[in-house]
């Protein structure tokens, strides 16, 4: 379903100040080598050589400390970014959930912002209002939907976002823990919810530093370290790595 064939990722970073950039980044930054590209430009080799293969129906666990390239495989596989060299085969779409933001501005309000994400899915409106009274059910927003996002508070934006992304299921779903719920309150009555969500994703490709998290949900363990996968085996067995390397 999904296939990475020497597959490499340099970031360019773009900056009059390189040299210095160089020495407090590799105090640092515990993730991918810098590379100096000239006088103004150095490079940040995300991820390096990756061989991997995920087929359908796989749950798979990406393990690695922050920096060492997980969230740049699922913005690789979820087309977020293209490689620099090597090659990456689909025949799968690959719906990202990584980060919590919306598709549209603040500017604008959580009736768009649902609008927008149930047409980027469905490719029409057909349907939208009996979507958007579950979207209202699920998350108590109310009569707030109708308001600008920036008038919402840190909770109700968690719940809006939440309840928007959870309303689909997804044939592969590249999930990062930082993907929440929003307050305490709501994070409980989310918590079944979340659990259906992972569990009707036709494949998962799921990135976290909680274990209970990926024993719940996955069977498969990928280890990364400085951008490249250095294990790759059954959950337990890669956890066990990772925990003595």
């Amino acid at each position: 379903m999904i296939r990475l064939e020497n597959l490499s990722l340099d970031i360019p970073i773009y900056t009059n100040e390189t040299r210095q950039l160089k020495r407090v980044i590799l105090r640092t930054v515990t993730g991918g080598a810098l590379k100096r590209e000239s006088s103004r430009v150095t490079s940040i080799k995300a991820l390096s050589k990756i061989n991997c293969t995920i087929k359908k129906g796989e749950r798979v666990a990406l393990i690695g400390h922050n920096g060492s390239g997980k969230s740049t495989f699922l913005k690789i596989i979820s087309g977020i970014y293209l490689p620099t060299s090597g090659t990456i085969f689909k025949n799968i779409r690959v719906d990202p959930i990584i980060e919590k933001s919306f598709l549209t501005s603040v500017e604008l309000s959580g009736l768009v912002a649902a609008k927008s994400y149930y047409l980027m899915r469905n490719g029409s409106t057909k349907g939208f209002d009996k979507y958007l009274q579950e979207v209202l059910d699920f998350s108590g927003l109310g009569e707030f939907i109708y308001l600008p996002i920036k008038t919402y508070s840190l909770g109700m934006v968690g719940r809006l976002i939440f309840t928007i992304l959870t309303s689909f299921n997804y044939e592969c779903l590249a999930l990062d823990e930082g993907f929440g719920a929003g307050d305490t309150e709501f994070t409980l009555k989310a918590a079944e919810r979340t659990k259906e969500f992972i569990d009707n994703a036709g494949t998962l490709v799921f990135a976290s530093h909680s274990i209970p998290l990926l024993k719940q949900f996955c069977e498969r363990g990928l280890v990364f370290n400085k951008g490249t996968i250095v294990f790759d085996g059954p959950l337990i067995q890669a956890l066990e790595y990772y925990e003595q390397n």
